[in-house]
């Protein structure tokens, strides 16, 4: 089974081919650019290196959020129209998970995957792998990474802190969790489209109508939208 993955849930645009358990191609750049106009550029690009043909494919899987607003939509705009064109499986997979999947596998504590949110603020979540599989210890969540730090001190056990924005947050986690906050190696920040593809290999298909992005909370624009509309009434 040919499956193909893509992130655009944040600065990292990554695209992957696998078949079964094996990297078919693998595309990663982390630039502040447009993912709108580099997206299908790329894919088009790794399924001609790969001597693919979109036929070819038979699942498509996403990175679905949290993570950029922009970002998430076009990543979830594209799959959907692809799966819905060529008529496969459409699978949605955290962005935090696939983060975390992506160094976790050869770390004995906890994994938080975090990207930043602004205003001291984090989405994040605790994952770890138990008998070869990645498990959400703490589900996907936003709240400011002091808060975070408090949760995280009653494990007691060394905590490896990965993602782009780690160093925005890292010196008030290593304040709070002393030497038990790991950071990643920087070869280790930007999640692995690849390792999104084996996640969401076997996983069943959603509905492509109803699927929609997990931004966890709303965007600026839209809460403010909402707040206006209650005053409104």
């Amino acid at each position: 089974m040919n499956v193909l993955a893509l992130d655009t849930s944040n600065y990292s645009l990554g695209v992957a081919l696998i078949n079964d358990e094996k990297v078919i191609g693998e595309y990663m750049t982390n630039m502040k650019k447009n993912h709108s106009v580099r997206v299908m550029p790329a894919i088009e690009r790794l399924l001609s290196d790969c001597d693919m043909k979109p036929s070819d494919i038979n699942k498509i899987v996403v990175a679905k959020g949290p993570g950029s607003y922009t970002g998430v939509r076009i990543g979830v705009t594209i799959a959907k129209t692809l799966a819905w064109t060529l008529n496969i499986p459409l699978v949605g997979v955290s962005s935090l998970e696939v983060l975390a999947a992506s160094v976790g596998r050869h770390f004995s504590g906890f994994v938080s995957p975090l990207f930043d949110a602004r205003r001291g603020q984090i989405y994040t979540g605790l994952y770890q792998f138990k008998n070869g599989q990645i498990e959400a210890i703490l589900n996907d969540q936003i709240l400011l990474s002091v808060h975070w730090a408090e949760q995280l001190k009653k494990y007691e056990e060394k905590i490896l802190f990965v993602g782009g924005d780690t160093h925005l947050h890292m010196d008030g986690l290593k304040e709070a969790l002393g030497d038990l906050a790991v950071m990643a190696e920087v070869t280790e920040h930007n999640p692995r489209p690849s390792e999104l593809a084996l996640l969401g290999k076997d996983k069943p298909g959603e509905d492509i109508h109803t699927f929609v992005p997990n931004y966890i909370r709303l965007a600026e624009a839209e809460a403010k939208w909402i707040e206006a509309q209650k005053q409104g009434q």
